[in-house]
């Protein structure tokens, strides 16, 4: 009898475990800006990145890394899309000035992306910009 018991909460703890692990795999990816682009403030160069954010959503705060490197801290919300992207891509918005800044993450096969930016972050219509 005890055995039972004990199995069923080892059971348990590795479901939660699992669980754990996928919610956190969830919240990282990766983009590829082929321009320099900026966010918030700071010129990103053209290169591959990774990204990651904390909060559970809509809003969150993502982190721009180069290797280890955290390059740039930006506001940002959790949107919907309509299709499932088939790879990574940076959405990049042309400014008046000829300079470019990031304005969306998707992710390959998910779909939900990330609008970047204060305005988009405190808007709460749920739609992107």
């Amino acid at each position: 009898m005890k055995f039972g018991n004990v199995s069923k909460g080892l059971l348990l703890g590795l479901a939660l475990l699992l669980a754990t692990s996928v919610f956190a795999a969830s919240n990282k990816g990766s983009m590829q800006l082929l321009d320099p682009v900026t966010v918030s403030g700071k010129q990103l160069p053209a290169g591959d990145y990774s990204v990651k954010w904390d909060g559970s959503g809509p809003n969150v705060e993502l982190n721009i890394l180069k290797g280890n490197k955290v390059v740039a801290t930006t506001p940002a919300r959790l949107i919907d899309l309509s299709q499932r992207p088939n790879s990574d891509a940076a959405v990049v918005k042309n400014n008046d000035d000829g300079s470019k800044s990031l304005a969306e993450i998707h992710f390959g096969g998910k779909k939900f992306g990330l609008a970047i930016g204060q305005e988009t972050a405190m808007d709460g219509s749920g739609s992107s910009k």
